[in-house]
């Protein structure tokens, strides 16, 4: 009788622990793609600093492009500005995440495609972001081309 509570108990704690691992894995990749889907739903409102919540507010932001490197946070939001300067100029974008890698407990790779219909002509490329967990998941580092 002792031997099969002791069983018991130990498959009760496998479980929980089994089920805690999963579901912060899960619970990090729906967090993830959430804060993804709300930069993409405020580009297409227009609005480039709604999308720009979804990056480090830090002098240590980087961001890489077309025309090369961008460090920090205000640097890039006054690239994305510059580039885009209105919502006709912003187009329609759509992204799709290709993979998404745990890289500890703290740090996600994403790798994923984008495009922007516009008036002006359409956009696409590919995008490489580091996302740390702070208070939420934010982009340290994106490589977009």
């Amino acid at each position: 009788m002792k031997n099969t509570i002791l069983k018991c108990c130990f498959l009760v704690a496998i479980f929980c622990i089994l089920g805690n691992s999963i579901y912060g894995r899960n619970k990090d990749k729906e967090q993830i793609k959430a804060m993804l889907q709300a930069q993409v739903s405020e580009w297409n409102k227009g609005n480039i600093k709604g999308y720009m919540k979804g990056y480090w507010e830090h002098d240590s932001l980087i961001f890489i492009g077309k025309n090369g490197p961008s460090y920090g946070f205000n640097a890039t939001l006054a690239r994305y500005q510059k580039a885009y300067p209105d919502a006709k100029a912003m187009g329609i974008l759509t992204s799709t995440i290709l993979s998404m890698k745990k890289l500890s407990n703290k740090y996600y790779l994403i790798v994923g495609r984008w495009n922007l219909d516009r008036e002006a002509g359409n956009l696409n490329g590919v995008y490489t972001l580091l996302l740390k967990k702070m208070d939420t998941w934010v982009i340290v580092y994106d490589h977009s081309s």
